[in-house]
């Protein structure tokens, strides 16, 4: 570990060498990419640099230990039983600042939601899932661009598409990536019976243009007129757009934004977000071992949470974590889960090491 961090130190101080060069300063994309890495490897060094200071003070306190001066070898005493424990903690900081980053951690996300099983109570939850993320996002001050929308009838959604964007968004939400059933009374039910119902929520990394070559020869783009709230130009504007990747059979529609132009970009934004999806998934099938140390299988289908309204009560099923704070989860107060989910994947992962 230590061979491997002082590597890492010997990195990060020749990247700040290279970011004085006055050459770096010319090169737009090797700057951005040489202070992307040194803003990843600066946690490391700056945990390891108090781990050294830290071995260091007690090597000095113990050598305090021999002094004739009894003051003295009682104040090390006390500092030394104040300072040993500190060790242990941050090697095991530094052991999880170590575990292989998600290269895809720090991207904005493309979130699509669906109600599942259910029929009009999966769509209503479709729509209260997405007020949590955006209540969440809010919370993180990330931004959310709605790119599609299918309003239900009787409220919330059949299905919603949309951008989560800002600092390290992939990682706090990828692990919500799944089904989510929700036991209550619904709305519409008369007699108070409770009912259960499921939505599926899918998040994608957004993929960048570099990383999916997507060729338009293989992208067949139809027009068609817009539905649902939105104003006049609603079934009389063709600005309404559908992509259709011929080689995989994915499709695409987006109809939210004003124009035939955006409608578009973004059409082709989500399309290139789910190939890249498929490249991962495709990647995980075959690192069988590493995908068998994640937090849940992957699987699309996997039911991971489930909402108890009646209890009041949320659990996760891929750790085992209940929590009797529904009402505060749905208003996005999601840290608690996330959290618990991070620390249970970083465990994971230092065992399988």
């Amino acid at each position: 570990m230590f061979e491997r961090l002082d590597a890492i130190v010997e990195r990060y101080n020749k990247i700040n060498t290279l970011l004085a060069d006055p050459k770096i300063a010319t090169d737009i994309n090797k700057l951005r990419d040489l202070s992307k890495e040194l803003s990843g490897l600066e946690p490391v060094v700056e945990k390891y640099n108090e781990y050294k200071d830290i071995v260091q003070q007690i090597k000095e306190l113990k050598q305090m230990l021999n002094d004739d001066d009894s003051e003295i070898v009682e104040m090390a005493e006390m500092e030394l039983e104040e300072l040993k424990p500190r060790v242990h903690i941050i090697e095991e900081e530094i052991k999880v600042l170590l575990i292989p980053k998600d290269p895809n951690d720090e991207k904005n996300v493309i979130v699509e939601i669906r109600g599942a099983a259910g029929g009009d109570e999966a769509n209503i939850f479709a729509g209260d899932l997405y007020r949590m993320y955006c209540k969440y996002a809010e919370s993180k001050n990330w931004k959310i661009e709605l790119l599609n929308a299918e309003e239900s009838g009787i409220g919330g959604f059949s299905q919603i598409g949309f951008m989560v964007s800002g600092d390290s968004v992939f990682s706090h939400l990828k692990y919500e990536s799944g089904a989510h059933r929700v036991q209550r009374v619904p709305s519409t039910e008369t007699q108070g019976r409770i009912h259960t119902s499921t939505a599926t929520v899918l998040v994608m990394p957004e993929a960048e243009e570099v990383e999916v070559d997507l060729n338009m020869e293989d992208v067949r783009v139809d027009t068609f007129c817009s539905s649902g709230p939105g104003g006049q130009s609603v079934n009389t504007t063709k600005s309404a757009i559908r992509v259709t990747h011929i080689p995989t059979g994915l499709v695409v529609s987006c109809q939210d934004a004003k124009s035939q132009h955006e409608n578009k970009a973004n059409a082709l934004k989500v399309l290139r977000a789910r190939l890249f999806d498929l490249i991962m998934q495709e990647k995980n099938e075959k690192e069988g071992a590493e995908r068998r140390s994640k937090v849940g299988s992957g699987e699309r289908s996997e039911k991971i949470r489930t909402y108890n309204y009646p209890q009041n009560r949320v659990t996760d099923h891929r750790i085992g974590l209940t929590i009797q704070q529904l009402d505060r989860i749905v208003e996005g107060k999601l840290d608690g889960v996330i959290e618990a989910l991070i620390t249970e994947d970083q465990k994971r992962k230092l065992a399988g090491e």
